[in-house]
């Protein structure tokens, strides 16, 4: 089995989008951990709706390999991600690795808060890949650097079902 990480978030209806995402997560193995949901203005493209990021902490026995293509391609294709050639496009759901098995992945994620902060809600003392301190030590630098806001109600029921 696979510790995995993952970064998820919608600026599409994100208080139906992400739970669902959630769910269809659990199709692929079990949750073990999912953070509060974090509202934050949509990175690159000014006038978007803000995002509603959250990280989930999922145990699957899908390899690295296969990660993209059976689990993170067919929830956004589920939800409706539609991609165009504009990268920073709204979309209804953003599923990205950021740990496999303790190791980082997508390094170009962890530059930014949407990601840091709601992975320091569930591992403050993972030692972040670029800049070797603590996460929870990044994570309060960039809230005081950024406008990002806890939305603890979002996954409250989500977060309540699992430890059902």
């Amino acid at each position: 089995m696979h510790r995995v990480y993952l970064s998820i978030g919608s600026n599409i209806q994100p208080e139906i989008n992400l739970p669902k995402a959630i769910e269809l997560l659990g199709g692929f193995g079990t949750i073990l951990a999912i953070s509060s949901a974090w509202e934050s203005h949509a990175v690159g493209a000014p006038g978007q709706p803000d995002f509603l990021n959250a990280c989930v902490v999922l145990e699957t026995s899908l390899s690295h390999d296969d990660l993209k293509e059976k689990l993170i391609r067919p929830i956004e294709a589920a939800l409706g991600r539609q991609r165009s050639a504009d990268k920073n496009a709204p979309r209804t759901i953003d599923l990205d690795l950021i740990l496999v098995d303790d190791e980082p992945v997508n390094l170009e994620k962890w530059n930014y808060p949407f990601v840091i902060v709601p992975l320091a809600g569930l591992a403050p003392e993972i030692i972040h890949p670029l800049t070797r301190e603590k996460i929870i030590q990044v994570a309060e630098r960039m809230r005081s650097e950024t406008w990002i806001i806890k939305r603890s109600e979002i996954l409250k029921l989500v977060k309540e079902n699992l430890t059902r």
